[in-house]
């Protein structure tokens, strides 16, 4: 790797932490056999673990995310929309800040392109022409993407899943009106990393590493063919800006299976080259 690509991989890693870290400164008989299975840990283990094979089946979905953190007594929460090929592993999802602490119109949305070992983002400001995506090696990340975008790449939390230890099956709910079986457990990133896809394995590698923890305590909600409807991690995040560990609670709720996600990546002209000011 040359000086410059060095350069350019480093601040790119510094403008994705500015998502994060400007918020933390700023603000029947069937059903009935399956319930059994899943009230033994090791049956719960095993469903919870296909749950990212379930995803890749279904091809595609819609998509909400959230983030929240909590940073001097005020509760912050970075919303995303969009959609997510789990095939391709390519997602687009708006994310869209909080208001800032005197309750100024929110900010303009960021749009962001995900992609196996890649984040793109447009809208970040930092002066980056409107026009121009900044794009981050996201392999490099101390989080592996699981928090510093603002929102966590779908089958990534997914795949964190592939690295549970335990688990106990909860009991039937409903997500968004539909019947889903609730399970909760914790899952080892290092685990999720030996088993996660090529796209997702370094990610989650350099997470289980930059974490305060590398266990993951989650609930997720799978519903009759196994897929996620609703997903929420907990993560024990390090930040230069606080004392201590921050804890974020990231969720992702997929719906409308095989929804069209054609998400298109951007031409090398279309990426920004040029120096990014400091937040």
């Amino acid at each position: 790797m040359t000086e410059r690509q060095q350069h350019r991989r480093m601040r790119g890693a510094g403008v994705a932490a500015g998502v994060l870290c400007a918020c933390l400164a700023g603000s029947g008989c069937a059903e009935q056999g399956a319930a059994a299975e899943d009230a033994h840990g090791e049956g719960a283990v095993q469903v919870v673990r296909r749950a990212a094979d379930a995803l890749v089946e279904a091809r595609s979905s819609k998509a909400h995310t959230s983030m929240e953190m909590a940073t001097g007594g005020t509760r912050v929460t970075i919303r995303g929309e969009g959609v997510y090929n789990f095939r391709k592993q390519l997602g687009r999802l708006k994310v869209l800040l909080p208001q800032d602490p005197a309750g100024a119109t929110a900010q303009r949305p960021i749009m962001e392109l995900l992609a196996p070992g890649a984040l793109y983002m447009k809208n970040r400001g930092a002066g980056v022409p409107e026009d121009k995506w900044v794009r981050v090696d996201t392999q490099t990340l101390s989080d592996g993407n699981l928090v510093t975008g603002g929102a966590t790449d779908p089958f990534a939390a997914a795949e964190v899943l592939r690295g549970a230890r335990k688990a106990a099956y909860v009991g039937e709910e409903k997500v968004a009106g539909t019947a889903v079986r609730h399970y909760r457990g914790t899952a080892d990133l290092g685990i999720a990393a030996e088993e996660a896809s090529r796209g997702n394995a370094q990610a989650l590698a350099a997470a289980a590493k930059g974490f305060a923890t590398d266990q993951v305590p989650f609930d997720v909600f799978l519903d009759e063919d196994g897929r996620i409807r609703k997903v929420r991690h907990r993560f024990s995040f390090v930040n230069g800006q606080q004392d201590g560990a921050v804890a974020v609670a990231s969720t992702t709720v997929l719906y409308d299976f095989g929804a069209p996600a054609d998400v298109r990546l951007p031409d090398s002209d279309d990426i920004y080259a040029g120096k990014i000011a400091e937040d």
